[in-house]
């Protein structure tokens, strides 16, 4: 005799019916405000890198900043800052809104508003910039012409006479 007692089986229910939901509609996001068109300075942000293992030989030209770690030779144009790392050489003509020199620059900064050469930099070749700074143990040899505009005037000059600018 049993203790307990076994449910009898059941028989098998009848298929459910498909049942049929429609989609629901999903909730649709307000579109993105379109980003705002980037100022100059958020431009000037983006920076390019050669590193300090690296030889390249050619040509930069864009808008952008510009560091330089490795070796490069070839002429640099960037609407940006250029800064030579200690270590670093450039072979070639440079254009750059301000340049920063640590290492090595063999050519001519052709035009620049600003022109850093920090200690232990040197450049063989001629400065041509609104603004010069040299610092103790920095080297150069060429020529260097800074605070003039393009017309050969002193800038800031009034009825003649000359405010702060000067060729060395």
């Amino acid at each position: 005799m049993a203790i307990w007692k076994d449910p009898a089986p059941r028989p098998n229910p009848a298929p459910e019916p498909a049942r049929f939901d429609p989609p629901k509609p999903e909730a649709v996001a307000a579109p993105a405000p379109a980003p705002a068109p980037r100022t100059e300075a958020e431009r000037s942000r983006k920076e390019s890198l050669i590193a300090a293992d690296i030889t390249i030989e050619g040509k930069i030209e864009g808008a952008g900043n510009v560091r330089i770690a490795g070796k490069f030779k070839g002429d640099v144009n960037v609407q940006g800052d250029l800064t030579i790392e200690a270590g670093a050489k450039l072979t070639g003509g440079v254009r750059a809104d301000k340049v920063s020199i640590s290492g090595e620059l063999e050519g001519n900064v052709e035009q620049a508003s600003r022109v850093d050469l920090l200690s232990g930099g040197a450049v063989v070749g001629d400065i041509k910039a609104g603004a010069l700074t040299v610092a103790q143990g920095a080297r150069m040899k060429g020529a260097a012409h800074f605070g003039w505009d393009d017309s050969g005037s002193a800038k800031g000059t009034r009825n003649g006479g000359s405010e702060g600018g000067g060729a060395a």
